[in-house]
């Protein structure tokens, strides 16, 4: 469907015009009707597909000026990098519009965004932790929101988002549009839908957890971490298929570990975010990648999660995740847009497991290919991977040997150190033993139990 199919008004169609925007994606076609319609929804679509624009235009569509300082749309991302993707999609559709937009998460100087909230804003996208934080210090009012948006409410609820999401709707008024979009859902999803979302309209256009048809996807065996090294530093050396490649790793000390390794190999070439980084690194990370300025982006499935960037040539896995959604998020990095896409999963045999589930949610096998001759197969292994050493407690067993089977050294408690304590009864000796007196202040008493 062609965007000007859509009830859209000038300033959006202008704005759209600029992008280069002409066909609208299944969800965006589906979502709009249902948004405007003012009813409670719940979108269902594969990451890539264009989830953001789908609600962004119909909110843009209905909202009108006014000058008061209380936010009416709230938009929740899990991220800080959502968070300025999100704005600066809103910036570029309010090119003709006069609205005032606000991007608020963690990391930052959390005065400066009390000062900037206190000026005014039509729009809030924020990250839950941040957002709470300001509503608990009562830097932020949020009686006249209209409409709520939760983006990749999934993701919010593995971070451990559950606490601020579920009071900050509580701090929402009863009447309100929700809007919730998700590339999976989980039972955790569908409990914060039951809780807060009424008679929600489901837009689905694809199975939860499908991923798209335009992502060619293949996988190999490799026996351990450094070898998924050398056969990454292999497939990097083409540069012209693997132009532009995120390369995923399953916590922030492999993410490390593999720009290392491709910093000795192909220096100046890659770029890494995780949490550890600052914003400004993890910013001007994405925005070289993006710009073209490395051809290799390492990252966590935390920091990418949700990033919109155009013309990402492979997707490579070098672990096999242990929850078969975040490999979905992962692939949808590439393909956007219902361009062409590639993603390469690298799987050793203790990962065998977590294969058979991402196989059976997508419900197709991933093609396996050949590992490759020329690749040097290591035997040095990370410290996760060497087998752990278990110490034997040896202290159990002397306790329970028998007497003749201990050592030479071994000898009885004389008389006096065998005794033990016997509470109340001990005392009672001791003072029979002393004759101590009944009353410590009565003298006669004391001086008839002397002379006896």
């Amino acid at each position: 469907m062609k965007f000007t199919n859509l009830n859209l008004n000038t300033p959006l169609t202008n704005a759209l015009n600029d992008l280069g925007f002409e066909t609208a994606t299944p969800i965006q076609a589906q979502s709009y009707p249902v948004i405007m319609s003012g009813k409670d929804v719940i979108g269902i679509a594969q990451t890539g597909t264009g989830k953001t624009l789908a609600y962004l235009l119909p909110i843009l569509r209905v909202l009108p000026y006014s000058k008061q300082l209380n936010p009416r749309v709230l938009i929740l991302v899990p991220t800080r990098e959502l968070v300025v993707q999100v704005v600066g999609e809103l910036e570029k559709l309010s090119t003709y519009i006069n609205n005032r937009i606000l991007g608020i998460y963690g990391g930052t100087n959390i005065n400066t965004q009390k000062k900037a909230v206190a000026q005014g804003a039509d729009i809030i996208v924020a990250t839950p932790g941040r957002l709470y934080d300001l509503a608990l210090a009562r830097a932020i009012a949020l009686k006249s929101i209209q409409k709520l948006v939760i983006d990749e409410v999934d993701v919010m609820l593995d971070l451990g988002f559950k606490f601020q999401i579920e009071n900050i709707i509580e701090l929402l008024p009863r009447q309100r549009q929700g809007i919730l979009f998700s590339a999976t859902m989980t039972d955790k999803v569908t409990k914060i839908i039951k809780d807060s979302f009424i008679n929600p309209t489901t837009i689905s256009v694809a199975v939860s957890g499908t991923p798209l048809h335009n992502i060619t996807q293949t996988r190999y065996t490799v026996p351990n971490f450094y070898t998924k090294l050398n056969l990454l530093a292999r497939l990097l050396d083409d540069y012209e298929t693997f132009h532009k490649t995120i390369i995923f790793a399953h916590n922030k000390r492999m993410a490390d570990r593999i720009y290392d390794f491709l910093e000795t190999t192909f220096t100046g070439e890659s770029c890494v975010i995780h949490s550890n980084k600052t914003q400004n690194y993890r910013l001007r990370s994405i925005r070289q990648f993006e710009e073209g300025d490395n051809r290799i982006l390492i990252a966590t499935d935390v920091m990418a999660r949700g990033i919109d960037i155009d013309s990402v040539s492979q997707v490579i896995s070098l672990d096999t995740p242990d929850y078969p959604e975040n490999y979905i998020h992962r692939i949808g990095r590439t393909g956007r847009a219902e361009k062409k896409g590639s993603a390469i999963l690298m799987t050793t045999p203790k990962e065998m497991d977590y294969l058979e589930n991402i196989e059976n949610l997508m419900k197709i096998k991933i093609d396996e290919l050949p590992f490759p001759d020329n690749v040097e197969i290591s035997t040095e292994l990370t410290p996760e991977e060497r087998p752990k050493v278990v110490e034997i407690d040896t202290t159990k067993r002397r306790k329970n040997q028998e007497p003749e089977a201990r050592g030479a050294a071994f000898h009885e408690k004389s008389e006096k150190n065998s005794k033990t304590n016997q509470g109340g009864s001990y005392r009672r000796e001791i003072a029979k033993k002393y004759k101590k007196p009944k009353t410590k202040g009565d003298k006669n008493y004391n001086r008839r139990n002397k002379r006896k």
